[in-house]
C-alpha cells in the first residue's frame, strides 16, 4: 500500500481487492435499484461491504462510504 500522509496504519485491519468488474456491476446496481448514482470507487467500497457481510461479518454492521466529488 502506498504510504498516504494522514492515514495511521496502525488503524488499518486489513483491506479487500475488488475487480473493476464487480465494481461497475455494483454501481450499476446501486443506481437502478436504490436511485444512489454513485461511480466506480463508491461502487468498490460496497462490493467490499456485500463481501465482508457474506463472509465473515455476516449477521454484523458493516459501514461504507458513498463519496462525492463535491
Amino acid at each position: 500500500m502506498r504510504e498516504l500522509s494522514l492515514v495511521k496504519p496502525e488503524h488499518i485491519d486489513g483491506y479487500i481487492q475488488i475487480r473493476d468488474e464487480r465494481a461497475i456491476e455494483v454501481a450499476r446496481r446501486l443506481a437502478k435499484t436504490e436511485g444512489i448514482f454513485a461511480g466506480f470507487s463508491s461502487g468498490a467500497n460496497v462490493a467490499a461491504a456485500l463481501q465482508l457481510l457474506s463472509g465473515p461479518f455476516q449477521g454484523r454492521t458493516v459501514v461504507t462510504l458513498a463519496n462525492d466529488s463535491d
